[in-house]
Parts: structure tokens; C-alpha cells; sequence
């Protein structure tokens, strides 16, 4: 039913339908950027007219006080990704902001599907990694935008050409964002070997470690890019599609069914499995600084876990998304949830899986 209603809703908007569910996602995908452009525009334009009127950028309840004014740093926003703050001279720099606005599940309808488990996310799909037995699955068809989740990929290439991993790498501005305008730690110029920025991509989702990675490979990124659909197709992943090695792009994206399907590939190899689990990683830059990166997956340091694979997801259009591959009750289940709002629902919903199949436990 959600797929006839991807297809029927790209039917009315463009007047012709598609054979395949992703290419009807990547036009709601379109669709969506265009509409989160627009809105920001427009509260954009409702800030300046405001800001004109009172002579000011900063919102205070008393523009009379000075001292009040400086101390307090109040902010204000300006559009749905970005913010203006007021340093103590009077300079304004921008900060990201999280948006965490409807997704592209979200306007298809997906927020309305209802589970047992009463899942967070807009679709998950579990299953029991050696019998592939479906334990649970919930929208798992449905092709959707899969953000940084994109890396596992991105790591599986670069593993399988067997790339010099000790070569060093320079991060260039074609690394810097300009799909969504985020920042990163990495400097331009700054050189890792490419294990280091395999290392920082998969365990801390480092944008620009996976641009340049990409970047890098025989042929650039396009041809790294292709490698990727390539590879999709070889592992019967129909309902995926990339195009670039981040996953900043909402049209990376992939069913939860055929995303089972990269983790048990990206599985097979040590490497993968051991960047992606760390908990702590520190990288020596040439001619920088060092830098200390965390996890962004925080179950990797719950004891209670025993995780053998990982890989976390977010941008606007995907939501919060998480992979994982972890051993339950002596057996190996691997488990995708997508498309989840608030920064730990996926982490709970991955806790609530792990509970429901405990329960499954025969009783002594």
C-alpha cells in the first residue's frame, strides 16, 4: 500500500509513474528540499522585516540593558539550518542546527503505520543473521533516504578494491559540504592515512573522511560512485541508490530489506567490524593538531551490548537512522531501523527489539 501511494502521489505531482519504489523517492526527495528551501526563505524573510523593525538581530526581553544583552548572548534563528550569534564585539558567525522537521517518510505517510512493538521509527526490519528468519519488519519495502548509513557502503568499496590503506590523503575544499553546509573538525589540508579517515567515517561519521575517501578511489568520485550502485545491484540490492560517499544527499538511499543485505557484506570483513564498534579514536593530522573522535552510537559502550557491526544516520529527510548487527540471547540478529524522531528513539526501539526477543527466551 505505501508503495502504490509513493507511486500515486509522484503520478499527480509529475503526471507519469515509475516502475521502480526508489525513483519515486528520490522525487519526493526533490520535492521535500525544494519545500525546506522555500520555508526557510520565507522565515528568513519574516526575520529581516521583524529585525528591521526593532533595529536589532538579537532577540532580548530588554534591548535597554547593554550589559544584560552581552552577558545573556541570546540568538536568534534565521532559517532551519543555520543561526546567528552575536559574539561579545558585535561579530556574527553560523552555527548548524538540527533540524528535525517532518521526513520524506513523514510525507508519505509512514508516521501512521502502527507495529506491536510500537516502534519510533517509520520502518525497521529484523532478522536472525544465520537462518535470515524475519523476526520482525515493519514498512520494510519501502525505498527512503538512508544518510550516513551511506558509509557502510563507502567502507565495503574501499575494503574490497584493496586500497593502500597507509597512503596519505589531503582533505581539499572539493571535501567541504555543500549539500547541507555542515562543518567538520578536519581542516583543509590537513592529511590522514585513508585506515584513519576509514577509522573516523564509520565510528564517528566524519563527512569529510568519507568525501575524501570517495574522492581518492581510481577515478575520482564518480567512479567511486558507480562502484557503489555496482556493488548495490551485485548484492540484490534493488530498492538502493547512491550518489555520493557521505550520504549527506537524500538521494542515497535504500529499503530497510536490502540494507540487512550490506550489513551482512560489510560484516564479513574484520576491518569493518572493528572501525565501526570503537568507542574512542585520536588522529595525528600532518602539520595539525591532534583530534580525539567518539562514537556516535552510544549503545557500543553499554556493557549490556554485544555489538558486533554498527554504522548511525541523520539528516532531515531520513531521520534518525540506525544499523546494527549484534549477538541477542546467543544469536546473531541484525536489525534496521529508519527514519526515527528524537536523538535516542532509534537507540530505544534497538532496546526494545532486544527485550521482545529475550522474551522469546523458552522459559526453564
Amino acid at each position: 500500500m505505501v508503495a502504490l501511494r509513493l507511486k500515486s502521489m509522484v503520478k499527480s505531482m509529475f503526471g507519469f509513474t515509475f516502475n521502480k519504489t526508489v525513483f519515486s523517492t528520490l522525487a519526493l526527495a526533490s520535492i521535500f528540499a525544494v519545500s525546506q528551501v522555500s520555508a526557510a526563505n520565507d522565515t528568513h524573510h519574516r526575520t529581516k522585516k521583524s529585525s528591521a523593525k526593532k533595529s536589532t538581530l538579537v532577540h532580548t526581553k530588554s534591548l535597554a540593558s547593554k550589559k544584560s544583552s552581552k552577558r545573556s548572548k541570546q540568538t536568534l534563528v534565521v532559517s532551519k539550518s543555520k543561526k546567528l550569534v552575536k559574539g561579545k564585539r558585535g561579530s556574527v558567525r553560523y552555527a548548524n542546527l538540527v533540524n528535525e522537521g517532518p521526513s520524506i517518510g513523514d510525507a508519505v505517510g509512514l508516521k501512521q503505520s502502527k507495529d506491536p512493538l510500537s516502534l519510533a521509527s517509520n520502518a525497521a526490519f529484523v532478522v536472525d543473521q544465520d537462518s535470515s528468519k524475519v523476526l520482525f519488519e515493519k514498512n520494510s519495502e519501502v525505498s527512503l533516504p538512508i544518510a550516513s548509513i551511506t558509509k557502510l557502503m563507502t567502507s565495503l568499496i574501499v575494503v574490497e578494491a584493496k586500497l593502500d590503506l597507509d597512503e596519505m590523503i589531503e582533505i581539499t575544499t572539493e571535501d567541504l559540504d555543500k549539500e547541507k553546509g555542515t562543518g567538520s573538525r578536519l581542516a583543509i589540508g590537513a592529511k590522514l592515512s585513508r585506515a584513519d579517515l576509514l577509522h573516523i567515517a564509520l565510528m564517528s561519521s566524519e563527512n569529510r573522511a568519507a568525501s575524501a575517501l570517495g574522492r581518492s578511489y581510481p577515478g575520482g568520485l564518480p567512479a567511486f560512485v558507480a562502484a557503489m550502485n555496482a556493488k548495490a545491484k551485485q548484492l540484490g540490492m534493488n530498492d538502493t541508490y547512491y550518489v555520493d560517499s557521505s550520504g549527506l544527499s537524500s538521494k542515497n538511499v535504500a529499503s530497510a530489506r536490502d540494507l540487512v543485505k550490506l550489513i551482512n557484506a560489510a560484516y564479513q570483513f574484520p576491518l569493518i567490524r572493528e572501525y565501526s564498534t570503537d568507542t574512542r579514536y585520536v588522529v595525528n593530522p600532518k602539520g595539525k593538531r591532534l583530534l580525539e573522535y567518539g562514537t556516535t552510537n552510544h549503545l557500543v559502550e553499554n556493557s549490556e551490548w554485544n555489538i558486533g557491526l554498527q554504522k548511525t544516520g541523520y539528516i532531515a529527510e531520513a531521520g534518525r537512522c540506525l544499523v546494527m548487527q549484534a549477538i541477542i540471547e546467543g544469536r546473531a540478529v541484525v536489525m534496521v531501523f529508519l527514519d526515527s524522531k528524537g536523538k535516542y528513539s532509534r537507540m530505544a526501539d534497538a532496546g526494545r527489539i532486544k527485550k521482545w526477543i529475550q522474551a522469546m527466551r523458552p522459559q526453564a
